[in-house]
């Protein structure tokens, strides 16, 4: 299977006990997505496909057990591995609700004014929290969490969303540093202290 055949609905975290279980910080809303066959990506490699022998959940957290992988040793070779599933597996969304890889294009706009800020280019899930990576026309990136505070609408029909980011959010991304104010050191102040040569005092 090529890469873009697969959505990545996870992260493998550390390993849990002795015998070989790893926790998954698990993104998508179907526990039978964790069942049969998944695949692991270390970072930009190619996804191998890894059989489930088991799955559990512990602290509100799947617990995972591969077949092969029978010791705390082993499981820790798997930490920081994507999870994925073939596409073909997803099942249909629920009303208003979009997969996180459908977003991936849509141009972003702010919702009182409609102006463009950029384009929706990563989806990113630090500590199990969605990020949206936005890309402004001159490259700059501005981090949105999705949350529906913030994001007033989702359309894949017109490939738009917009947003109302928080107070100060924008301008912490978009804004440069004003170098005008910078001053040359004076040069009085850069004297050490002790008598003025100038005048012996």
């Amino acid at each position: 299977m090529s890469d873009d055949t697969f959505i990545e609905i996870g992260l493998v975290g550390r390993p849990h006990g002795l015998r070989g279980e790893v926790g998954v910080d698990f993104w998508a809303d179907s526990p039978d997505l964790l069942r049969g066959t998944l695949w692991l990506r270390p970072g930009r490699g190619a996804p191998r496909p890894h059989t489930v022998a088991a799955v559990r959940r512990h602290q509100g957290r799947p617990l995972v057990l591969f077949e092969g992988i029978a010791d705390r040793s082993a499981a820790e070779t798997l930490r920081g591995m994507h999870v994925l599933v073939p596409k073909d597996r997803l099942p249909e969304p629920g009303e208003d609700e979009v997969y996180l890889h459908e977003l991936l294009g849509l141009r972003v706009l702010l919702h009182d004014t409609g102006t463009l800020l950029g384009t929706l280019d990563d989806v990113q899930m630090p500590g199990g929290q969605e990020v949206w990576s936005i890309r402004t026309a001159d490259g700059k990136e501005v981090l949105l969490p999705a949350v529906d505070e913030f994001v007033a609408s989702i359309d894949l029909d017109t490939r738009e969303v917009r947003i109302t980011p928080p107070p100060g959010l924008l301008e912490l991304y978009l804004e440069t540093p004003d170098k005008s104010d910078a001053r040359a050191p004076d040069a009085d102040a850069a004297r050490p202290d002790g008598p003025d040569e100038a005048t012996g005092a």
